[in-house]
């Protein structure tokens, strides 16, 4: 049997093989690649991996070799690799492994058993310890970034922990208070109102016969959670293979009737999380959903190194993920060119789509529709992605952020130029731009049998309006609805953000999808 690991992320890195710790590398980078793989639970690109933790005038790739080398000496064991690893990707195998900042993460779930007394105390001893101290500053901003927010889980764990402690029905007055004075320093608001609360139950039980009615406990609102951390913690990440052998990463968040989202420009299952543009819209379909995405071939968690990135191959993408969770009906988002390939799926498998929601969506591809001029422009563009989308300079990939989002913020159009630059590769950003021109379902629009709404907002940069009006006047009984925007792709600070939420709420209910 190999050895039990241990792995705790609270205080300094610590590594347990059996009953003997063992000694880490020296590098700061190496223990910090092992802790980003332990404590995120997932894949990750090695690129990503790469700019988080090297420096560019150094060798990373390289350096990332040999700090997987070193790890995997600590943490490998006789009949077990952890450290798992192909030529896109890097992940640790978690199965057998305690974490201890995941194992009370787990315990403090609504739907975990209780947890006594005993466990609550240890954990609050645990959760007083900075979360990988010593590992500030060992990567770039979005290694800080990513740390200081899973300090903020952590901090909002040990407050929920303060906060079970001290409402123990059997403490003593010393326990009692004691947790709740550590709950305060942390939580000052909630064990605040807490003590508001309890202070005026007591006086009313002093002052009349107690009842129920009497003295209702005041709701409490729990510690704030970061929704980016939160998110990328419960999403589950999969991958399945096309038959060609390239494997689509996929991911599930939430409870509920399925809902399945195409492949759109461009995506990254990690990323989309923290952005100005999905993050809010995902979050809020998974309150109601399990939300299905995935990353279509050539960018994101996907493979990046594809023959086929044609329209065909980002409808197989579709299917396979689809057949690969065994969805038998479920309504489908497509936004943009993934619109197409909604149309697309729903045409060969009618049976299994419920209703199609696409936004800001064309039927045919720039080559089919744009003038000449037009699409001498866009040739141009092909050759600048080719050419500068991989560098330092934004402008290259500022032509997009401009068209996609118009109205969009300085900072929220920086983002989605980075965003861009991390999701996919030069050559292919360069390709996904031929493919989308050769894009054509318009002759199967009146094959569409599902119930169908199509929003466009009405002065879309990038997709006209009439677009997205002949793509509706296509489809059997779609509903239309122009939203007041200049953006492509909506932004969730945006009145017309709210406006297209609520449409879809509406249209899922009247439609009973």
């Amino acid at each position: 049997m190999p050895e039990e690991v241990r792995i705790s992320l609270l205080g300094e890195l610590r590594v347990t093989l059996g009953d003997r710790e063992v000694e880490l590398p020296a590098s700061r980078k190496a223990r910090a690649l092992l802790s980003f793989l332990v404590a995120t639970g997932r894949p990750h690109r090695r690129e990503r991996l790469c700019e988080l933790l090297w420096d560019v005038p150094d060798d990373p790739k390289a350096a990332l070799r040999w700090a997987l080398t070193k790890l995997r000496k600590i943490v490998d064991t006789p009949g077990r690799s952890r450290i798992v690893a192909d030529r896109e990707r890097v992940h640790f195998d978690l199965e057998g492994t305690q974490v201890d900042i995941r194992d009370i993460h787990a315990a403090l779930r609504p739907d975990a058993e209780p947890v006594e007394s005993m466990r609550l105390e240890a954990m609050a001893q645990e959760l007083s310890l900075v979360l990988l101290d010593g590992l500030d500053g060992a990567g770039d901003d979005r290694f800080d970034a990513w740390l200081v927010a899973e300090r903020e889980d952590a901090e909002a764990a040990r407050a929920e922990v303060l906060k079970r402690l001290a409402k123990l029905p059997h403490a003593t007055s010393a326990a009692a208070q004691k947790w709740l004075r550590l709950w305060r320093e942390v939580d000052p608001e909630n064990a605040g109102a807490f003590e508001r609360s309890a202070a005026e139950a007591a006086r009313v039980a002093a002052a009349v016969v107690a009842s129920p009615q009497a003295s209702p406990e005041r709701q409490q609102r729990p510690p704030r959670i970061t929704a980016r951390s939160r998110a990328l913690r419960n999403q589950r990440i999969g991958f399945c293979d096309i038959p060609d052998g390239t494997k689509i990463a996929y991911a599930t968040i939430g409870t509920g009737p399925p809902l399945l989202k195409a492949a759109n420009w461009l995506n990254h299952l990690e990323f989309d999380w923290s952005s100005p543009i999905w993050g809010r819209s995902f979050a809020a379909i998974a309150q109601q959903r399990t939300f299905i995405r995935y990353d279509e071939r050539g960018c994101g968690l996907s493979d990046w190194e594809v023959n086929d990135l044609s329209f065909d191959a980002f409808v197989e993408d579709l299917e396979v993920v689809a057949d690969k969770l065994k969805l038998e009906r479920f309504p489908l988002l497509g936004i943009s060119q993934g619109a197409a390939v909604s149309i697309e799926y729903a045409v060969r498998h009618p049976e299994r789509v419920s209703g199609l929601i696409l936004v800001s969506g064309y039927a045919a591809g720039w080559r089919h529709t744009a003038s000449a001029e037009e699409q001498a422009r866009r040739e141009a563009v092909l050759t600048l992605t080719e050419l500068g989308w991989g560098t330092d300079n934004p402008a290259y990939r500022h032509i997009f952020s401009k068209t996609f989002m118009p109205d969009a913020s300085a900072e929220d159009l920086d983002w989605f130029d980075e965003f861009q630059r991390q999701t996919t590769s030069p050559k292919n950003a360069a390709r996904f731009q031929d493919a989308f021109g050769y894009i054509d379902v318009r002759h199967r629009l009146a094959e569409v049998r599902a119930p169908t709404i199509v929003l466009h907002s009405r002065h879309d940069q990038r997709i006209p309006l009439e677009l997205g009006r002949a793509l509706a006047s296509g489809i059997p009984d779609a509903h239309f609805v122009p939203i007041d925007s200049r953006n492509h792709i909506l932004v969730d600070k945006e009145p017309a953000w709210v406006t297209a939420l609520e449409t879809v709420a509406r249209f899922l209910i009247e439609k009973s999808i």
